[in-house]
C-alpha cells in the first residue's frame, strides 16, 4: 500500500514510474485510459503538440511533446493548482522510514528555483522544467535532450541567468526612461 501523497512525491522527486502507473489506474481505470484523459486535457490547455500514451513518460513511438507545450503545462499547474505546487518543490521525502532524495539539484543550487520536474529516457535524454523567482519575477525554463544531468542543469542555469538579466536590464531601462521624462518640481 502507498498513500496518494507518497505516490505523488515519488513521481515528482524520483520519477517513480510504478507510482505513476498506480495513480493512473486508480484515476482512469487503466493506464491507457488515463493517457487518453491526459491527452484530452492537454488539448484543452493548448498543448497541441503533445500526445500521451502512458502515465510515466517512458518511450512510446506515439508519445510526444515539445518544450513549448511543457512550459504551457508548467504555467497551468502554477496558475490552476497552486495548492499542489509544493509537491514540485520537494527535494526529498520520507517513505517507510527511508529518506528518498530527488533528481532536481537546482532546487538546492540555484537561488530562486522553487520547483518543477526532471525526466530522463534514452530516447529523449535528460530533461528539466524549472521555475525560479527573483524580485517578484517568475521564469519558467525547459531544457530537453541534455546529454547528462550535469549538462542539462548547466544549460538551465544559463537560460535562467539570461532571463533574469533581461528582466533586470528592462527594469533599469524603464526606470531610466521614467526619470528622464519626469517633470522637475515646480
Amino acid at each position: 500500500h502507498i498513500s496518494v501523497r507518497s505516490a505523488i512525491l515519488a513521481i515528482t522527486t524520483r520519477s517513480a514510474n510504478d507510482a505513476a502507473v498506480v495513480l493512473a489506474e486508480a484515476i482512469g481505470g487503466s493506464e491507457w485510459k488515463f493517457a487518453q484523459m491526459m491527452t484530452q486535457r492537454a488539448r484543452e490547455l493548448g498543448l497541441n503538440h503533445t500526445t500521451f500514451r502512458n502515465a510515466s513518460g517512458l518511450p512510446n513511438p506515439d508519445q510526444k511533446t515539445t518544450a513549448r507545450d511543457m512550459s504551457k503545462l508548467a504555467l497551468a499547474i502554477l496558475e490552476d493548482f497552486p495548492q499542489y505546487y509544493h509537491f514540485f518543490k520537494a527535494r526529498r521525502f520520507t517513505f517507510r522510514g527511508r529518506t528518498i532524495y530527488g533528481h532536481d539539484h537546482l532546487l538546492a543550487r540555484y537561488p530562486g528555483v522553487d520547483g518543477m520536474k526532471t525526466g530522463y529516457t534514452v530516447a529523449s535524454g535528460f530533461n528539466i522544467v524549472t521555475s525560479a523567482v527573483r524580485d517578484d519575477h517568475r521564469l519558467l525554463g525547459v531544457v530537453m535532450g541534455g546529454r547528462s544531468a550535469h549538462s542539462r542543469d548547466r544549460l538551465m542555469v544559463a537560460l535562467l541567468n539570461r532571463g533574469f538579466a533581461r528582466i533586470s536590464d528592462s527594469s533599469l531601462t524603464a526606470a531610466a526612461q521614467d526619470s528622464s521624462t519626469a517633470r522637475p518640481p515646480v
